[in-house]
């Protein structure tokens, strides 16, 4: 076994946290990817697993190797791409993340399309609301929404979301419909919960210019946009939100937009990659194709 192909197995054994979930994503039996480790862990004379009967962890020099690793494969599988024909189909995975809602919405719809154009690549779609390292999760590429945490991702801007104020019919015959930010301590939120700080997020709005924010009261929080707009909708409070989120629930009248001269600043939309100098072409077809599908949202309006 060549060594690259080694630390292809060794990228996948640490992605899955375990021998045989990565051999059976490989395709391969388990003792081929135990002798791959071994053989490599021999050859570098160190541990790279931390091995219990449940599953395994890297070890200090594993999360070493991992990123350099990840890099070294991504540049040979790169190389060889460079030097086939142009007409000759793409191949190969790509793992890519995305915000769980516009992966519902917007991307699942799409999929038999991006196949039909390119059949020979494999996607791996994770989709949550939380944040990840793209690094140690081996992530390809990802679309980000909102200010980066990280000044370690190559990104791509595609644009902004716009955000607009709302609530549901129910809250706003109950509490009254907010005329403009000095009403807002009287009245209760929908929080979200940002999964990078773990805190909730506070209210925005522009004045003159300038950002104006305040914490809103809230019986009830959210970490995720599904949820969010749940509780909004069960007239649990105000909520700030990309339209393109509720634009059906604004046309059926399910909620309504509140203080529009005072919405929030738009949001930053980005497909991120880890920090490397080229991306592979499987990469830059994925990520023209994720801006086109991405685009409609980016222009969403609720009027």
């Amino acid at each position: 076994m060549d060594r690259f192909e080694q630390l292809r197995i060794f990228i996948r054994v640490a992605h899955c946290a375990g021998f045989t979930p990565a051999a059976d994503q490989l395709g391969v039996p388990r003792p081929t990817v135990s002798l791959a480790i071994q053989q490599l862990e021999a050859r570098l004379g160190t541990r790279l697993f931390n091995r219990t009967t449940r599953r395994v962890s890297l070890t200090q020099d594993g999360e070493v190797l991992l990123e350099r690793a990840i890099a070294l494969v991504a540049d040979s599988e790169e190389l060889e791409q460079q030097f086939r024909p142009r007409a000759q189909a793409l191949q190969g995975r790509l793992r890519v993340d995305l915000p769980s809602r516009i992966a519902r919405r917007q991307i699942a719809p799409a999929l038999p399309t991006f196949f039909a154009q390119h059949p020979g690549i494999e996607l791996e779609l994770g989709s949550s609301d939380r944040s990840i390292d793209l690094v140690r999760d081996g992530i390809d590429c990802a679309l980000r929404i909102g200010e980066l945490s990280s000044t370690n991702l190559g990104a791509r801007s595609l644009g902004s979301l716009k955000l607009i104020n709302c609530a549901s019919p129910t809250y706003l015959s109950s509490n009254g419909v907010p005329q403009c930010p000095a009403d807002l301590p009287q009245h209760l939120a929908v929080n979200y919960v940002s999964s990078t700080s773990g805190r909730a997020v506070p209210w925005e709005w522009t004045a003159d210019g300038h950002l104006q924010t305040v914490m809103m009261r809230a019986r009830v929080s959210a970490n995720n946009a599904e949820t969010y707009i749940a509780y909004c909708l069960a007239g649990m409070g105000l909520i700030q939100i990309p339209a393109f989120d509720v634009r059906e629930h604004l046309e059926v009248g399910d909620l309504v937009e509140v203080l529009l001269d005072w919405p929030a600043p738009s949001m930053p939309v980005q497909i991120v990659y880890p920090h490397r100098r080229h991306l592979s072409r499987r990469v830059q077809i994925f990520s023209n194709w994720l801006a086109e599908v991405i685009g409609p949202c980016l222009y969403a309006s609720s009027r």
